[in-house]
């Protein structure tokens, strides 16, 4: 039997990148997922179609605004009417607005703020309800190191991907004793779609900061992300699993 035969899984963001990665990891090892997606309707449908027959039938999408709680709530409530549990969360949607503080618009401050701290909150508030019930379940958070070291240009982004670990870390605290485990995965610089739009200058000189002199790939990351939803991770809560070749 596969390691996640019979489990029920969401991933948000779970349609491109490393969520992509995740979710098809998962259901390579006989999950059901569902994965969640802001707007790309085209590549939650390319994703679908090339699935093989067998991992088709336990897949599904959904076009939800994580930053949106009455959305998460409606999403959920739904959810829950079609599965009897849920066992892991992957709260992987992010998004990225670069610009200097004294230059960055209100606006493209609160977006990130929402999707990768707000939405991180509103989808385990709702995901913890439904683990209680059966007192098992694994959520982990796909944070930066960004958060601790940051970048020029990118406060926004840092500030939320703080905000994630703080937050894991006291959800980790709250939930322990109903057999809940709280995580993050940290990655640094993984080849997708995330990154493609940095110069390419840029990319050159963010792959010399690697000592293993390449970028990570999102299956790589997807690995990681199993073994922390697993059973052989069941006394891992509050940590943070870097994944960056030495960064």
């Amino acid at each position: 039997m596969k390691q996640f035969t019979g489990r029920r899984i969401i991933v948000t963001g779970g349609t491109r990148g490393i969520g992509k990665a995740v979710a098809e990891a998962f259901l390579a090892e006989g999950a059901h997922v569902t994965s969640l997606y802001g707007g790309n309707d085209t590549a939650a449908r390319a994703m679908t179609e090339a699935l093989p027959d067998d991992q088709r039938s336990r897949f599904e999408t959904a076009k939800v605004d994580v930053a949106d709680y009455a959305a998460c709530e409606a999403f959920m409530g739904e959810w829950e009417k079609r599965h009897d549990t849920l066992d892991v969360l992957v709260n992987n949607a992010g998004i990225r607005r670069d610009g200097v503080v004294g230059m960055m618009p209100a606006d493209d401050w609160n977006a990130v703020i929402d999707v990768n701290l707000t939405g991180t909150f509103n989808m385990s508030k709702l995901a913890v309800r439904v683990m209680m019930r059966k007192r098992y379940g694994r959520i982990v958070n796909m944070t930066s190191p960004i958060g601790v070291f940051a970048f020029a240009g990118q406060a926004n982004y840092a500030a939320s991907k703080a905000g994630q670990v703080a937050l894991t870390k006291s959800l980790a605290k709250e939930v322990a004793s109903r057999k809940i485990t709280v995580n993050c995965v940290s990655p640094g610089f993984i080849d997708t779609d995330f990154i493609a739009d940095l110069p390419d200058e840029q990319r050159t000189a963010y792959q010399k900061q690697v000592p293993m002199r390449r970028f990570g790939t999102a299956a790589e990351v997807a690995d990681s992300v199993l073994f922390l939803s697993g059973e052989r991770a069941a006394y891992i809560s509050g940590a943070v699993l870097e994944i960056t070749g030495g960064l």
